[in-house]
Protein backbone atom coordinates (compact mmCIF):
# COMPACT_ATOMS: atom_id res chain seq x y z
CA UNK A 1 0.00 0.00 0.00
CA UNK A 2 2.88 2.48 0.13
CA UNK A 3 4.40 2.50 -2.57
CA UNK A 4 0.85 2.23 -4.36
CA UNK A 5 0.15 5.85 -2.43
CA UNK A 6 3.20 7.46 -3.13
CA UNK A 7 2.80 6.81 -6.66
CA UNK A 8 -0.31 9.05 -6.86
CA UNK A 9 -0.07 12.02 -9.42
CA UNK A 10 -1.04 15.27 -8.30
CA UNK A 11 -2.13 16.47 -12.01
CA UNK A 12 -5.43 13.74 -11.05
CA UNK A 13 -6.55 16.22 -8.20
CA UNK A 14 -6.25 19.24 -10.21
CA UNK A 15 -9.20 21.31 -11.00
CA UNK A 16 -10.04 24.73 -12.67
CA UNK A 17 -10.26 27.79 -10.22
CA UNK A 18 -10.72 31.15 -12.01
CA UNK A 19 -9.44 34.19 -9.83
CA UNK A 20 -13.25 35.41 -9.77
CA UNK A 21 -14.04 32.68 -7.84
CA UNK A 22 -11.61 32.73 -5.13
CA UNK A 23 -13.45 34.50 -2.11
CA UNK A 24 -11.59 37.63 -1.60
CA UNK A 25 -13.81 38.88 1.81
CA UNK A 26 -16.37 37.07 4.11
CA UNK A 27 -19.91 37.46 3.34
CA UNK A 28 -21.29 40.08 5.84
CA UNK A 29 -22.85 37.15 8.19
CA UNK A 30 -20.81 34.34 9.10
CA UNK A 31 -23.70 31.46 8.61
CA UNK A 32 -24.78 33.24 5.61
CA UNK A 33 -22.22 31.16 3.58
CA UNK A 34 -23.84 28.19 1.02
CA UNK A 35 -23.59 24.76 1.97
CA UNK A 36 -22.79 21.95 -0.30
CA UNK A 37 -24.39 18.71 0.60
CA UNK A 38 -22.61 15.05 -0.19
CA UNK A 39 -25.45 12.72 1.34
CA UNK A 40 -26.35 9.36 0.12
CA UNK A 41 -24.13 10.00 -3.30
CA UNK A 42 -26.62 12.99 -4.11
CA UNK A 43 -25.28 16.91 -3.76
CA UNK A 44 -27.81 19.32 -3.17
CA UNK A 45 -27.14 23.12 -1.31
CA UNK A 46 -28.53 24.81 1.24
CA UNK A 47 -27.21 27.60 4.09
CA UNK A 48 -24.66 26.84 6.36
CA UNK A 49 -27.35 28.36 9.21
CA UNK A 50 -29.12 25.27 8.32
CA UNK A 51 -26.50 22.53 8.68
CA UNK A 52 -28.76 21.07 11.30
CA UNK A 53 -31.16 19.61 8.94
CA UNK A 54 -28.71 17.29 7.69
CA UNK A 55 -26.49 16.17 10.36
CA UNK A 56 -27.18 12.82 11.31
CA UNK A 57 -28.86 11.65 14.72
CA UNK A 58 -26.30 11.92 17.67
CA UNK A 59 -23.60 13.30 15.93
CA UNK A 60 -20.19 14.74 17.71
CA UNK A 61 -18.89 17.92 16.02
CA UNK A 62 -15.46 18.53 16.73
CA UNK A 63 -14.20 21.89 16.50
CA UNK A 64 -10.54 23.35 16.58
CA UNK A 65 -9.80 25.79 19.35
CA UNK A 66 -6.87 27.41 17.89
CA UNK A 67 -6.19 30.51 17.57
CA UNK A 68 -5.02 33.12 14.58
CA UNK A 69 -1.72 34.93 15.70
CA UNK A 70 -0.99 38.64 14.29
CA UNK A 71 2.21 36.68 12.99
CA UNK A 72 3.35 38.92 10.07
CA UNK A 73 5.43 41.57 11.02
CA UNK A 74 7.15 44.72 8.88
CA UNK A 75 10.44 45.87 10.02
CA UNK A 76 11.50 49.02 7.81
CA UNK A 77 15.28 49.66 7.77
CA UNK A 78 17.27 52.96 7.94
CA UNK A 79 17.47 52.62 3.59
CA UNK A 80 13.96 52.40 3.70
CA UNK A 81 13.75 48.84 2.81
CA UNK A 82 11.06 46.63 3.93
CA UNK A 83 11.99 43.40 5.60
CA UNK A 84 8.92 40.92 6.58
CA UNK A 85 9.25 38.54 9.53
CA UNK A 86 6.98 35.83 9.39
CA UNK A 87 6.48 33.75 12.99
CA UNK A 88 6.06 30.54 12.18
CA UNK A 89 6.34 28.75 15.74
CA UNK A 90 8.27 29.22 18.78
CA UNK A 91 11.80 27.62 19.62
CA UNK A 92 10.06 25.55 22.66
CA UNK A 93 6.47 25.12 23.97
CA UNK A 94 3.34 27.73 22.72
CA UNK A 95 1.80 29.02 26.10
CA UNK A 96 5.69 29.03 27.67
CA UNK A 97 6.76 31.21 24.06
CA UNK A 98 3.75 33.94 24.09
CA UNK A 99 4.02 34.16 28.56
CA UNK A 100 7.64 34.74 27.85
CA UNK A 101 9.26 38.13 29.17
CA UNK A 102 12.19 39.76 26.53
CA UNK A 103 13.95 37.64 24.89
CA UNK A 104 12.44 34.83 22.99
CA UNK A 105 13.48 32.52 20.07
CA UNK A 106 11.02 31.89 17.11
CA UNK A 107 11.68 30.22 13.71
CA UNK A 108 10.47 32.51 11.06
CA UNK A 109 10.19 33.45 7.34
CA UNK A 110 11.97 36.32 5.78
CA UNK A 111 10.88 38.81 3.18
CA UNK A 112 12.92 40.77 1.17
CA UNK A 113 15.79 38.46 3.16
CA UNK A 114 18.45 39.85 0.71
CA UNK A 115 17.72 43.44 2.23
CA UNK A 116 18.86 42.30 5.48
CA UNK A 117 22.50 40.94 5.67
CA UNK A 118 23.48 41.91 9.27
CA UNK A 119 22.37 43.78 12.47
CA UNK A 120 19.20 44.05 13.85
CA UNK A 121 15.57 45.27 12.78
CA UNK A 122 14.07 47.42 15.23
CA UNK A 123 9.94 48.96 15.00
CA UNK A 124 8.67 51.79 17.59
CA UNK A 125 5.23 50.79 18.76
CA UNK A 126 2.89 51.54 21.40
CA UNK A 127 1.32 49.47 23.84
CA UNK A 128 -1.51 49.88 26.35
CA UNK A 129 -0.51 53.63 25.39
CA UNK A 130 3.40 53.10 26.57
CA UNK A 131 6.28 53.00 23.72
CA UNK A 132 7.26 49.97 23.20
CA UNK A 133 10.79 49.27 20.99
CA UNK A 134 10.89 45.71 19.36
CA UNK A 135 14.18 44.53 17.72
CA UNK A 136 14.37 41.11 15.57
CA UNK A 137 18.28 39.52 15.05
CA UNK A 138 18.60 36.67 12.71
CA UNK A 139 20.87 33.87 14.82
CA UNK A 140 21.08 31.31 11.91
CA UNK A 141 19.20 30.62 8.52
CA UNK A 142 18.61 27.33 6.69
CA UNK A 143 16.61 26.72 3.56
CA UNK A 144 13.29 26.08 5.51
CA UNK A 145 13.51 29.34 8.12
CA UNK A 146 15.53 31.49 10.17
CA UNK A 147 16.30 31.79 13.93
CA UNK A 148 14.90 34.90 15.19
CA UNK A 149 15.41 36.44 18.44
CA UNK A 150 13.03 39.16 19.38
CA UNK A 151 13.75 41.45 22.15
CA UNK A 152 11.87 44.34 23.43
CA UNK A 153 11.14 46.81 26.17
CA UNK A 154 9.70 47.52 28.70
CA UNK A 155 11.25 44.11 28.73
CA UNK A 156 8.36 42.55 31.69
CA UNK A 157 5.96 42.75 29.07
CA UNK A 158 4.88 39.58 27.65
CA UNK A 159 5.40 38.72 23.85
CA UNK A 160 1.97 37.68 23.10
CA UNK A 161 1.16 41.23 24.24
CA UNK A 162 3.68 42.93 21.91
CA UNK A 163 2.84 40.73 18.90
CA UNK A 164 -0.90 41.63 19.39
CA UNK A 165 0.28 45.51 19.10
CA UNK A 166 2.76 44.77 16.24
CA UNK A 167 2.20 41.94 13.99
CA UNK A 168 -0.70 41.82 11.22
CA UNK A 169 -3.13 38.93 10.51
CA UNK A 170 -1.16 36.37 8.27
CA UNK A 171 -3.81 36.57 5.35
CA UNK A 172 -3.62 33.63 2.77
CA UNK A 173 -0.99 34.42 0.00
CA UNK A 174 -3.94 33.69 -2.52
CA UNK A 175 -6.64 36.74 -1.36
CA UNK A 176 -3.73 38.85 -2.86
CA UNK A 177 -4.32 41.97 -0.49
CA UNK A 178 -3.23 42.83 2.58
CA UNK A 179 -5.10 42.37 6.07
CA UNK A 180 -7.65 44.94 6.77
CA UNK A 181 -8.94 46.24 10.20
CA UNK A 182 -12.29 43.25 9.84
CA UNK A 183 -9.87 40.72 9.07
CA UNK A 184 -9.19 40.64 12.79
CA UNK A 185 -12.43 39.57 13.76
CA UNK A 186 -13.41 37.67 10.79
CA UNK A 187 -10.21 35.53 9.99
CA UNK A 188 -10.59 33.96 13.31
CA UNK A 189 -13.24 31.45 14.43
CA UNK A 190 -15.99 32.77 17.26
CA UNK A 191 -14.79 29.74 19.58
CA UNK A 192 -10.51 30.36 18.86
CA UNK A 193 -8.88 30.24 22.28
CA UNK A 194 -5.59 29.06 21.68
CA UNK A 195 -2.70 31.34 20.60
CA UNK A 196 -0.42 29.33 18.12
CA UNK A 197 -1.98 29.45 14.18
CA UNK A 198 -0.78 31.45 11.11
CA UNK A 199 -3.49 30.19 9.26
CA UNK A 200 -7.15 30.25 10.46
CA UNK A 201 -9.13 26.83 10.58
CA UNK A 202 -11.19 27.81 8.08
CA UNK A 203 -14.19 25.71 8.44
CA UNK A 204 -15.04 26.93 11.87
CA UNK A 205 -15.39 30.39 10.06
CA UNK A 206 -19.00 29.63 8.90
CA UNK A 207 -20.23 29.02 13.06
CA UNK A 208 -21.50 31.75 15.22
CA UNK A 209 -22.52 31.34 18.65
CA UNK A 210 -26.60 31.80 18.01
CA UNK A 211 -26.35 28.39 15.46
CA UNK A 212 -23.84 26.68 18.29
CA UNK A 213 -26.69 27.34 20.48
CA UNK A 214 -29.36 26.37 18.44
CA UNK A 215 -27.66 23.08 17.06
CA UNK A 216 -26.68 21.70 20.68
CA UNK A 217 -30.85 22.50 21.41
CA UNK A 218 -30.97 20.13 18.70
CA UNK A 219 -29.06 17.39 20.52
CA UNK A 220 -26.51 18.06 18.70
CA UNK A 221 -22.57 17.46 21.03
CA UNK A 222 -19.69 19.63 20.62
CA UNK A 223 -15.77 18.89 21.88
CA UNK A 224 -12.83 20.68 20.70
CA UNK A 225 -9.08 19.74 19.79
CA UNK A 226 -5.89 21.78 19.32
CA UNK A 227 -4.19 21.92 16.00
CA UNK A 228 -1.90 24.94 15.59
CA UNK A 229 -1.89 25.65 11.79
CA UNK A 230 1.03 25.84 9.95
CA UNK A 231 1.92 27.97 6.82
CA UNK A 232 2.66 24.77 5.55
CA UNK A 233 -0.75 24.10 5.22
CA UNK A 234 -0.47 26.43 1.64
CA UNK A 235 2.58 24.56 0.23
CA UNK A 236 1.19 23.16 -2.72
CA UNK A 237 2.24 20.05 -4.63
CA UNK A 238 5.22 20.81 -6.88
CA UNK A 239 6.28 17.36 -6.73
CA UNK A 240 4.56 15.14 -9.88
CA UNK A 241 3.77 12.08 -7.12
CA UNK A 242 2.94 13.03 -3.71
CA UNK A 243 5.63 10.09 -2.58
CA UNK A 244 7.98 13.02 -3.13
CA UNK A 245 6.30 16.12 -1.41
CA UNK A 246 7.32 16.57 2.05
CA UNK A 247 4.26 16.84 4.42
CA UNK A 248 4.79 19.83 7.05
CA UNK A 249 4.64 19.04 11.07
CA UNK A 250 2.14 20.49 12.91
CA UNK A 251 1.41 20.29 16.73
CA UNK A 252 -1.53 19.21 18.24
CA UNK A 253 -2.83 19.44 21.85
CA UNK A 254 -6.10 17.09 22.97
CA UNK A 255 -7.36 16.98 26.52
CA UNK A 256 -8.24 13.50 27.99
CA UNK A 257 -12.31 14.34 28.46
CA UNK A 258 -11.85 14.77 24.37
CA UNK A 259 -10.34 11.15 24.25
CA UNK A 260 -13.10 9.86 27.28
CA UNK A 261 -15.86 11.41 25.15
CA UNK A 262 -14.90 9.68 21.79
CA UNK A 263 -14.60 6.01 23.69
CA UNK A 264 -18.30 6.61 24.90
CA UNK A 265 -19.07 7.67 20.75
CA UNK A 266 -17.09 4.94 18.89
CA UNK A 267 -20.06 3.69 16.36
CA UNK A 268 -22.05 6.65 16.34
CA UNK A 269 -21.35 10.03 14.21
CA UNK A 270 -17.93 12.25 14.57
CA UNK A 271 -17.91 15.10 12.37
CA UNK A 272 -14.81 17.13 12.71
CA UNK A 273 -15.32 20.72 11.57
CA UNK A 274 -12.22 21.25 9.29
CA UNK A 275 -9.16 19.30 7.80
CA UNK A 276 -6.97 20.10 10.96
CA UNK A 277 -9.51 18.79 13.42
CA UNK A 278 -9.57 15.30 11.01
CA UNK A 279 -5.77 15.33 11.19
CA UNK A 280 -5.97 16.11 14.97
CA UNK A 281 -8.27 13.13 15.37
CA UNK A 282 -7.21 10.45 12.82
CA UNK A 283 -3.29 11.05 14.20
CA UNK A 284 -4.81 9.76 17.76
CA UNK A 285 -5.63 6.16 16.70
CA UNK A 286 -1.90 6.57 14.61
CA UNK A 287 -0.24 7.69 18.19
CA UNK A 288 -2.17 4.98 19.98
CA UNK A 289 -0.62 2.53 17.08
CA UNK A 290 2.78 3.32 17.87
CA UNK A 291 1.96 3.12 21.93
CA UNK A 292 1.30 -0.57 20.89
CA UNK A 293 4.25 -1.10 18.80
CA UNK A 294 7.03 0.66 21.21
CA UNK A 295 5.55 1.36 24.63
CA UNK A 296 4.15 3.53 26.97
CA UNK A 297 7.40 5.29 27.60
CA UNK A 298 7.90 6.30 24.01
CA UNK A 299 8.74 10.21 23.37
CA UNK A 300 8.39 12.01 21.79
CA UNK A 301 5.14 11.73 20.31
CA UNK A 302 5.36 12.23 16.27
CA UNK A 303 2.90 10.51 13.85
CA UNK A 304 5.11 10.81 10.87
CA UNK A 305 3.32 11.03 7.23
CA UNK A 306 3.74 7.89 5.76
CA UNK A 307 3.27 5.57 9.01
CA UNK A 308 -0.54 4.81 8.45
CA UNK A 309 1.08 3.36 5.22
CA UNK A 310 3.52 0.62 6.83
CA UNK A 311 2.35 -2.61 7.85
CA UNK A 312 0.82 -2.86 11.71
CA UNK A 313 -1.15 -5.44 13.32
CA UNK A 314 -4.80 -4.84 12.96
CA UNK A 315 -6.02 -2.84 16.22
CA UNK A 316 -9.82 -0.90 16.95
CA UNK A 317 -10.48 2.56 17.15
CA UNK A 318 -11.12 1.65 20.98
CA UNK A 319 -8.04 -0.10 21.57
CA UNK A 320 -5.73 2.95 20.03
CA UNK A 321 -7.93 5.54 22.42
CA UNK A 322 -7.15 3.01 25.22
CA UNK A 323 -3.71 3.40 24.71
CA UNK A 324 -3.42 6.81 24.68
CA UNK A 325 -5.35 7.06 27.95
CA UNK A 326 -3.33 4.63 28.89
CA UNK A 327 -0.51 6.70 28.72
CA UNK A 328 -1.41 9.92 30.11
CA UNK A 329 -2.39 7.70 32.97
CA UNK A 330 0.91 6.06 33.10
CA UNK A 331 2.57 9.60 32.69
CA UNK A 332 -0.11 12.02 35.39
CA UNK A 333 -1.23 13.96 32.25
CA UNK A 334 -4.60 15.34 31.68
CA UNK A 335 -4.06 16.49 27.81
CA UNK A 336 -1.48 14.68 25.21
CA UNK A 337 0.86 16.84 23.17
CA UNK A 338 2.54 15.69 19.89
CA UNK A 339 2.78 16.68 16.61
CA UNK A 340 1.52 15.00 13.36
CA UNK A 341 3.05 15.14 9.51
CA UNK A 342 0.11 12.90 9.00
CA UNK A 343 -0.57 12.12 4.76
CA UNK A 344 -4.35 11.59 4.33
CA UNK A 345 -4.48 10.51 0.62
CA UNK A 346 -6.75 8.36 -1.64
CA UNK A 347 -6.34 4.45 -0.01
CA UNK A 348 -6.30 5.83 3.63
CA UNK A 349 -9.18 4.21 6.00
CA UNK A 350 -10.80 6.85 8.33
CA UNK A 351 -10.16 5.10 11.99
CA UNK A 352 -11.92 7.55 13.74
CA UNK A 353 -14.00 10.05 12.08
CA UNK A 354 -17.45 9.74 9.73
CA UNK A 355 -18.02 12.76 7.82
CA UNK A 356 -16.63 16.40 7.44
CA UNK A 357 -17.23 19.82 7.24
CA UNK A 358 -14.79 21.71 5.51
CA UNK A 359 -14.34 24.16 2.79
CA UNK A 360 -12.97 24.29 -0.83
CA UNK A 361 -9.85 23.55 -1.13
CA UNK A 362 -6.78 24.62 -4.01
CA UNK A 363 -6.17 22.36 -6.53
CA UNK A 364 -3.08 19.75 -6.24
CA UNK A 365 -3.54 20.33 -2.71
CA UNK A 366 -2.99 17.89 0.46
CA UNK A 367 -6.13 19.29 1.78
CA UNK A 368 -8.15 17.94 -1.81
CA UNK A 369 -5.94 14.46 -1.31
CA UNK A 370 -7.88 14.50 2.21
CA UNK A 371 -11.38 14.66 0.62
CA UNK A 372 -10.81 12.52 -1.92
CA UNK A 373 -9.60 10.15 0.57
CA UNK A 374 -13.10 10.38 2.38
CA UNK A 375 -15.40 10.12 -0.48
CA UNK A 376 -13.18 9.33 -3.24
CA UNK A 377 -13.95 10.22 -7.33
CA UNK A 378 -17.21 12.03 -5.92
CA UNK A 379 -15.28 15.04 -5.13
CA UNK A 380 -14.96 15.93 -8.83
CA UNK A 381 -18.70 16.36 -8.62
CA UNK A 382 -18.78 17.96 -6.12
CA UNK A 383 -16.48 20.85 -6.94
CA UNK A 384 -18.04 20.64 -10.39
CA UNK A 385 -21.19 21.21 -8.86
CA UNK A 386 -19.79 24.51 -6.64
CA UNK A 387 -18.57 25.61 -9.81
CA UNK A 388 -21.17 25.50 -11.84
CA UNK A 389 -23.84 26.95 -9.12
CA UNK A 390 -21.59 29.46 -7.96
CA UNK A 391 -20.43 28.79 -4.95
CA UNK A 392 -17.50 30.65 -3.50
CA UNK A 393 -14.24 28.93 -3.06
CA UNK A 394 -10.91 28.73 -0.62
CA UNK A 395 -10.62 30.36 3.47
CA UNK A 396 -13.62 32.87 3.15
CA UNK A 397 -15.42 31.12 0.56
CA UNK A 398 -18.51 28.79 0.78
CA UNK A 399 -18.80 24.86 2.88
CA UNK A 400 -19.08 21.61 2.58
CA UNK A 401 -20.68 19.05 4.33
CA UNK A 402 -19.33 15.20 3.50
CA UNK A 403 -21.62 12.12 4.95
CA UNK A 404 -20.31 8.66 4.16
Amino acid sequence: MMNDVKHISIEDYDYPLPEGRIAKYPLAERDASKLLVLKDNGISESQFRYVGDFLPENALLVFNETKVIRARLQFRKATGSRIEVFCLEPENDYQVAFAATSPVRWKCLIGNAKRWKEGKLSMELTVNGEAVTLQAERLMQNDQYAEIEFSWSPASLPFATVLEAAGEIPLPPYLHRDAEPDDRDRYQTVFARYDGSVAAPTAGLHFTQPLIAALREKGFMFDEVTLHVGAGTFKPVATDTIGEHAMHSETIIVRKSLLQHLMTHIGKPVIPVGTTSTRTLESLYWIGMMLKEQGLDLRPLHVGQWYPYGDHAPLTTREALQLVLDYLDRHGLTRLEASTSLMIAPSYRMRVITGLITNFHQPKSTLLLLVSALIGERWKDCYRFALDHDFRFLSYGDSCLFLT
